[in-house]
């Protein structure tokens, strides 16, 4: 994808990685016990406010960390960032590297506050 901008790579990685909303999120948390939240903000943003739960692995380090944090590749991992963007790239990154049921969290935490 040469001369992509950055708002084309993250076109691109949300329509690769499914959408899920607040409240889709919600009922995910009291049916599935192995969904995993991943806030892939700085540590920074995420000290400021998160979602209670949420593992915060920034994206510079995801790669890094992600096999210690979620070892089996089939669980429901769900990432977010302040708005969709990041965690959009955060998501199609570890669907490359094998992971098959991830899920970006429309709006982000943004949203999650507003809802």
């Amino acid at each position: 994808m040469e001369n992509s901008t950055p708002q084309d790579l993250v076109a691109q990685a949300k329509s690769a990685v499914p959408a899920i909303t607040c409240e889709e999120l919600k009922k995910l948390r009291t049916e599935n016990e192995k969904l995993v939240l991943i806030d892939v903000r700085e540590d920074d943003e995420f000290q400021a406010g998160h979602i209670d739960g949420a593992l915060n692995i920034p994206r510079g380090v995801l790669e890094f960390k992600i096999g210690e944090a979620v070892p089996d590749k089939n669980d429901l991992i769900v990432v977010q960032c302040a708005s969709g963007g990041r965690s959009a790239l955060c998501g199609q990154t570890l669907q490359r590297i094998g992971y098959t049921n991830v899920k970006n969290l429309e709006g982000g935490y943004t949203q999650w506050c507003k809802e």
